[in-house]
């Protein structure tokens, strides 16, 4: 039988190299990147992980979960949100999902069961595009109270996350969008009937 499987996905971001504001609600091709990743994600069991006012979320009907006391220090407090929120729901796994990544590939969560697994495409490790057992929390929670480390791969390596390979068609499905000029190749391309080109403007 499987593990129950629900996920949270990370929207909590700065976006500096945009000018700030909340980059997930973006649109690319008709649609929000946070709509994006909901719909690749799949999943019935979802919550955003944000800071600030929630309503700004409304639209979208799931839980947000702000960082509380550990806000400012990076994507393991919202992990560390997320696993408290699934324990919630008596789910044993949870999947992260970077918010800002419009073009994953539906079905890519199922891939990472058995936790703690993480994506590895085109030799790089997406740590955040990962899942990790809900009964992780208390490590994380030692790890954020004694270590000066905020790297979700420092983190990752003390729980033995493995990669799990990708087969990379196009750049684009893993691809974060990280200024306004990714932004704008990304609408263009979210609208062509041809999204398996050069991506080489995503490395920066």
């Amino acid at each position: 039988m499987k593990p129950r499987l629900v996920a949270v996905i990370l929207a909590g971001g700065a976006a500096r190299r945009m000018g700030g504001g909340d980059k997930p609600l973006l649109d690319i091709g008709g649609r929000t990147m946070l709509q994006a990743v909901i719909d690749a994600v799949g999943l019935p069991d979802i919550a955003i992980s944000a800071n600030g006012d929630p309503a700004r979320f409304a639209a979208y009907n799931l839980s947000v979960l702000p960082d509380g006391d550990l806000a400012g220090q990076g994507p393991l407090a919202g992990l560390l949100a997320g696993l408290r929120w699934a324990a919630t729901l008596q789910a044993e796994v949870l999947l992260t999902a970077p918010g800002d990544m419009p073009f994953l590939p539906p079905g890519f969560a199922e891939k990472l069961l058995p936790a703690p697994r993480s994506v590895l495409a085109d030799n790089r490790q997406h740590h955040l595009l990962a899942t990790w057992p809900v009964s992780c929390a208390e490590t994380l929670q030692s790890f954020l109270n004694t270590s000066q480390s905020r790297r979700v791969a420092d983190f990752a390596a003390i729980i033995g996350t493995k990669p799990v390979e990708f087969p990379v068609v196009s750049r684009l499905i893993f691809a974060n969008i990280n200024t306004r000029q990714q932004l704008e190749l990304a609408k263009m391309l979210a609208l062509s009937t041809n999204s398996a080109g050069d991506w080489g403007e995503f490395d920066a």
